[in-house]
């Protein structure tokens, strides 16, 4: 954030007097503002998102820029951070700790890059480079080492102040005690952020659930938490890491660039971000934001915007502070990725195995660049293990910017809401055909529909399935046209709750009909759609015919051309190789890696079916790779229903192939060889390369371990990529890729020892 006089805006009149309302909107944010600081740094349990926060912030200094008067010293903008906790000692930092400019937008961004640039360019001729470099979305940690020992570790607290954390830290196994080499400064201040892996915080959580317990919020709060326990062993049980960013004060110490200082912590066995760049011009530092914004999820860590520096130590110097941020640095924050809304009802939806699940109904929010009304609330545990009640104020995120997810009430608002929140009670019957629901197998969390044959919405969603990218890829047939096929029109949405509901059953009775969808009577099927009018939606609903045209005095209705193009891509789907056959199915557990296993091994539904009936069927079954015995026994299941084996002999009726053409000329170079694929390749899609690899006879695996043959690593390869080279397993690129396919591994060179243990 910036000083007033640099924050202001050009179109406000900073003589003017403040009127009575803007010193109660003044008084108002500051109280705010406060509250919701202290609930952030000290409480580690914040009241509103930091979209929310910034907001009001930005407002607050609006409102100071415009009424310099107003501004007293204990402001919000004139501190820093949150205030020591009485739990634990405090303790001065040596230099101070500062805070960042944040900057909202690219355009503000340049605006600040082009002012610092300018201000350099004027006093040294020369543009500055800029060290650019991921804002962790952890917490500040402050490490004074004497002598290379650690001899205390503080948070931020205010800027000056902090608390006393040197137990706890002691136990981050990333931190060393003693300093690596020798030669270290008397005394020397290290910054960086403690934060918790993206991969470790998932298992974290599943722990929490598993326990009973209600899951971290998000891994920002988790290690801040987790660094304020005052039992340090518990803080020793949270998978802490650490990344260095910086130094304070430093006795003895002489760096010329923020960059070259990275290199010597690193030298010292501090552990630094391998997110960083050193950048020369403006479009390097865009180019930067973008591509780490598209990527923002394939990281170690969480991020929530990028950090500019002058790379320059003796310009840094120059350029110095405001009175809570230096002039050399700034913040640029991505759009929110968790905002709050309400939580206005609990209902829930029948998948196509039959499983329940609750979903949240909100109000409407942006999140991540699209409106989110709606989020998974996975199984009744779930909501009761997040705490979630109807009414709530809640945190909505994306999780990898696709799927929503509520991550938990904000408790301190609960109170607040009228009318008053209430308790989510898990449903004893299917909302689709009112069958009593159960557990499938004793000791299950899931409870499901057990009418999977006639309940209609679990056709709708197996047809829906097998017409997915997984299954047939039948582009024609989304998940509207499988409703409007299985289930017909619901209510009225306006009287709904803008939902359509299912009622009834529609011309399509089983998926068996899938391939005969062109004989079926679909002159007659019609859906719901919003009346708009000059583009914009009216809440106003109309049944309008689906997959015919609308018939007029001149022309009769006809199949339109998305149903035309539908019955040719039922035609084609007929061809699909057997692995998709088998995903189409809807066997639980089976999806694309264990049927391109099971069509690799059997070659044919035929063959399948016919091992399925040996007495040893689940011991073959769970020793091919790839399968194992969960799903061995799902097949053996699912094959030995009635009404399963009339959808195959309906599908093979048709014409569905059923069996793939074995191609004698590839050779099985892969065999006994397992093989991860990750990033993106330039010639292969993810499918095409497992396809490239079963054909050949190896294992396409999802997950790196010692076991691993190679990897295969493209652009964005991420994490995968990190832990193939910490095991030092073999990595190849597209061009190394295409060589093992064609030639198989090369042999492995004898040593001398092999040729005297061979003697």
């Amino acid at each position: 954030m910036t000083s007033q006089q640099e924050n202001q805006d050009p179109n406000l009149s900073p003589d003017s007097v403040p009127t009575q309302a803007e010193r109660e909107r003044y008084a108002e944010l500051v109280d705010l503002v406060q509250k919701y600081r202290a609930a952030y740094y000290n409480e580690d349990a914040p009241l509103v998102s930091d979209a929310e926060f910034d907001l009001l912030y930005s407002e607050l200094e609006k409102l100071e820029a415009l009424h310099p008067e107003l501004v007293t010293n204990d402001s919000p903008t004139q501190t820093v951070g949150g205030e020591a906790s009485v739990a634990f000692a405090a303790v001065e930092h040596l230099a101070r700790m500062y805070s960042l400019e944040d900057v909202f937008s690219l355009a503000e961004l340049e605006a600040w890059l082009r002012r610092a640039a300018g201000s350099v360019e004027k006093q040294h001729g020369t543009a500055p480079q800029w060290l650019t470099e991921l804002k962790i979305d952890g917490l500040a940690v402050n490490l004074l080492y004497r002598d290379g020992v650690l001899v205390r570790a503080a948070t931020r607290g205010d800027g000056t102040t902090g608390e006393d954390i040197t137990h706890n830290v002691a136990t981050i196994k990333d931190i060393p005690q003693r300093l690596h080499g020798s030669n270290f400064p008397a005394e020397v201040e290290i910054r960086g952020e403690v934060f918790i892996a993206s991969k470790d915080f998932a298992v974290l959580n599943e722990q929490m659930v598993a326990a009973g317990k209600a899951p971290f919020a998000n891994p920002r709060n988790s290690a801040a938490g987790s660094l304020r326990q005052k039992d340090p062993a518990v803080t020793a049980r949270r998978p802490l890491s650490m990344f260095v960013h910086g130094i304070g004060a430093r006795q003895g110490l002489h760096t010329e660039t923020q960059s070259g200082t990275y290199e010597l912590l690193k030298s010292w066995g501090l552990p630094i971000s391998p997110y960083y760049k050193v950048l020369d011009t403006l479009p390097e530092v865009m180019d930067f934001i973008a591509s780490y914004g598209e990527h923002r999820h394939d990281l170690i860590h969480e991020i929530d915007g990028i950090v500019v520096k002058v790379d320059d130590l003796a310009t840094q110097r120059e350029l110095g502070h405001t009175s809570r941020v230096p002039r050399w640095s700034v913040a640029y924050k991505y759009p929110p990725e968790e905002v709050n809304t309400k939580l206005l009802d609990i209902q829930v939806q029948v998948g196509r195995t039959g499983r329940v699940t609750p979903f949240g109904i909100m109000e409407p929010v942006k999140v991540a660049g699209s409106e989110v009304s709606r989020a998974t609330l996975h199984n009744q545990d779930v909501v009761k293990a997040k705490g979630v009640m109807i009414g709530d104020i809640v945190v909505l995120r994306k999780a990898g910017d696709v799927i929503p997810e509520i991550v938990g009430p904000v408790m301190a608002l609960r109170e607040l809401q009228d009318p008053p929140v209430r308790e989510f009670i898990m449903p004893t019957h299917c909302p689709s055909c009112g069958t009593e629901l159960a557990p499938a197998k004793e000791g299950d969390i899931d409870i499901r529909c057990p009418n999977a044959k006639s309940c209609p919405i679990q056709l709708t969603e197996r047809v829906a399935h097998l017409a997915g990218r997984g299954g047939f890829d039948i582009e024609a047939l989304g998940y509207e046209a499988a409703a409007a096929l299985t289930t017909g029109p619901g209510p009225d949405p306006a009287d709904n709750g803008g939902l359509i509901a299912p009622a009834g059953p529609g011309p399509m009775k089983s998926e068996a009909q899938v391939f005969d969808i062109a004989q079926l009577d679909l002159s007659g099927v019609v859906v719901w759609r919003e009346v708009r009018s000059k583009g914009e939606g009216t809440g106003r609903f109309q049944q309008v015919p689906y997959f015919y045209t609308k018939p007029t005095a001149k022309k009769p209705s006809v199949p339109t051309k998305t149903t035309q193009k539908l019955f040719e891509e039922l035609e084609k789907a007929k061809a699909a190789p057997l692995w998709r056959v088998l995903v189409a199915l809807s066997i639980r557990h089976v999806g694309p890696t264990a049927s391109r296993a099971l069509a690799t091994r059997y070659g044919t539904m035929a063959a399948l079916r016919q091992a399925l009936l040996a007495p040893d069927a689940r011991e073959h079954l769970a020793n091919v790779d790839g399968v194992g015995s969960i799903i061995a026994d799902a097949l053996i299941e699912w094959f030995a229903v009635d009404w399963h084996l009339e959808i195959v002999d309906a599908w093979a009726g048709a014409g569905v192939l059923m069996a793939d053409a074995v191609d004698e000329s590839t050779p099985r170079t892969l065999e006994g060889l397992t093989i991860v694929v990750t990033g993106t390749l330039p010639n292969f899609s993810r499918d095409e390369a497992k396809e490239a690899i079963i054909t050949r006879g190896g294992k396409a695996s999802g997950s790196v371990s010692k076991n691993t043959s190679y990897v295969v690593a493209g652009e964005n390869a991420g994490t995968k990529l990190d832990k193939a080279e910490s095991l030092g397993l073999k990595v190849l690129d597209e061009d190394g890729f295409v060589r093992l396919l064609a030639e198989g591994p090369e042999p492995e060179l004898e040593t001398e020892t092999d040729m005297e243990e061979d003697a």
